[in-house]
């Protein structure tokens, strides 16, 4: 899925840490001792934000105009700067029938690893698509064939 980009607030603060936050999602920020700290711990902090949002069933935010940031007073400001993270994967409910049998099996090896069997399911077909990825593609045989 492709980054989304939202605006962020650099700002200094007390001791020289360096803070960024993002006016979209107030209560996620990130910090560090340097500027470039701060600002490579900030996108895993917008991707928090973003699965925050995601599993309280949220639309993203549309990110906020430059123009439109307001700044709370005593905010010791350096810059505005635009960061980049990835969206969740949005999940979708679906029915599969198997064989008991693989539905048991699934279950005690999900248990083994403390998931659960539509993780464990998960894993099983991104690994699937990825062994084939090579000999078909992105987009399966069906496409390899045109």
């Amino acid at each position: 899925m492709a980054q989304r980009f939202y605006p962020a607030v650099l700002e200094r603060g007390e001791h020289g840490a360096i803070g960024v936050w993002f006016p979209d999602f107030p209560g996620f920020a990130a910090g560090g001792r340097t500027q470039e700290e701060a600002l490579a711990r900030a996108s895993d902090v917008l991707g928090d934000a973003m699965r925050s949002s995601a599993e309280r069933c949220e639309a993203l935010p549309e990110p906020t105009p430059i123009r439109d940031i307001g700044l709370p007073e005593g905010c010791d400001f350096i810059g505005l700067v635009a960061i980049g993270a990835s969206p969740p994967d949005p999940s979708e409910r679906v029915n599969v029938y198997l064989p008991k049998s693989i539905i048991e099996r699934v279950d005690r090896l999900a248990t083994e690893l403390g998931m659960n069997r539509s993780s464990v399911f998960g894993m099983a077909v991104t690994r699937m698509l990825g062994a084939y990825a090579g000999q078909y593609g992105t987009f399966g045989p069906e496409k390899a064939k045109r």
